[in-house]
């Protein structure tokens, strides 16, 4: 009788075990947003403006090019979006424009070249990364333009935009913003402008050089995602 007794302590407190990691297995599970919505293959195309001999917007005063800051904070956020279980694409991951050889029209070839990628990927959503400047210094501050008339890209924008004003830094707080812009009309897919900040403002340029701004960037543009992912319903993720 005492062996029987032993076994059957020994049984149920393996029991007892189990159904508590099980327990902690599922309460994990529970509080990431995007558990269920990321095991749908949620994909993004991540597109860093410019490229190559296209620098886009200068430093005021360190000349710092767009296209290489635009890149850092792209390659920041496809970390940030790979170890949330998200299958994501980069439109470039280096320096070098996507024009081939240079012409006349290498800006036309670069951008459709873009399209193409973007087409052959079939995102549910792109993420378009620029900065952005202006003839009055003073302007400075995170702004999000997105995809006219489509309402998926629409709170997509507004997830994002809402983490950009929260920032510390951010001195004012942008609405959102509709945009004629070949990146998000040339293809049938949801997609924003993410401008980061103005390169023409020498607070804002200060910060934009600096890994861990482009850090903070990154971050708050893949929380406005994850918003998005769990505020929308399968039907956008086709």
């Amino acid at each position: 009788m005492v062996i029987f007794r032993k076994k059957s302590l020994i049984i149920i407190s393996v029991l007892i075990a189990t159904v508590f990691t099980l327990i902690l297995c599922l309460s994990a599970i529970s509080i990431n947003p995007a558990s269920d919505i990321v095991s749908n293959k949620f994909k993004i195309v991540l597109d860093a403006g410019h490229g190559g001999i296209d620098s886009g917007a200068i430093g005021i005063r360190t000349g710092a090019k767009e296209s290489e800051i635009n890149l850092e904070i792209v390659k920041k956020l496809e970390k940030k979006l790979l170890s949330a279980g998200i299958n994501v694409l980069l439109t470039r991951n280096s320096q070098a424009g996507l024009y081939g050889v240079v012409s006349s029209s290498l800006k036309r070839k670069d951008m459709e070249k873009r399209r193409d990628i973007i087409n052959d990927f079939k995102p549910n959503l792109i993420i378009s990364v620029h900065l952005n400047k202006y003839s009055v210094s003073s302007r400075r501050g995170a702004q999000v333009f997105y995809k006219e008339n489509d309402e998926v890209s629409k709170i997509l924008a507004n997830c994002v935009q809402k983490n950009f004003n929260s920032m510390k830094e951010s001195i004012r707080e942008f609405s959102i913003l509709t945009g004629d812009y070949y990146i998000l009309n040339c293809t049938k897919y949801p997609g924003i402008i993410a401008e980061c900040g103005f390169l023409s403002n020498p607070e804002e340029e200060a910060l934009l050089i600096t890994d861990k701004y482009q850090d903070e960037l990154a971050n708050n543009i893949f929380k406005g995602i994850i918003e998005f992912m769990s505020k929308t319903t399968n039907k956008n993720l086709k």
